[in-house]
């Protein structure tokens, strides 16, 4: 196989997955990478159980933006009783979220935790066209 071949075949896989395991420092260091979300986006979840040992995450992000947003991922972080995260994924939200409108996600595979965090990790808005906004 060829070195073109093989980078190629591992961007197949990268862009694939629909959610990635964040390190330990990169989630404990960082809870986005977009500071100020809060002023575009607003959050609703809840942690369900699944399986014995592992959490799920659903809810659903809701934009105060006007514009349309895409991509879009959500971290969430498992949390022991000291703060300290103990594991972490981020989501990708199909179709990211219309201008104002809502969209539902999921991150799964979480451990069982003292509690949960679930930010924005980040987004782009679009115009109208479709160009990313600078």
């Amino acid at each position: 196989m060829s070195l073109a071949g093989l980078a190629l075949g591992l961007i197949v896989v990268v862009a694939g997955a629909s959610c990635v395991t964040v390190g330990r420092d990169a989630a404990a260091s960082a809870s986005t990478l977009m500071a100020g979300w809060e002023t575009h986006f607003k959050l609703d979840w809840a942690v369900e159980p699944e399986g014995a040992n592992a959490r799920v995450v659903r809810g659903y992000i809701a934009s105060l933006h006007g514009q349309h947003a895409e991509p879009v991922r959500i971290l969430a972080r498992a949390l022991d009783g000291s703060g300290v995260v103990v594991g972490s994924r981020i989501a990708w939200i199909p179709g990211g979220v219309s201008g104002l409108g809502r969209a539902y996600f999921e991150v799964p595979h979480l451990p069982a935790a003292d509690h949960y965090a679930v930010s924005v990790w980040d987004y782009t808005f679009l115009e109208s066209d479709g160009r990313a906004l600078r």
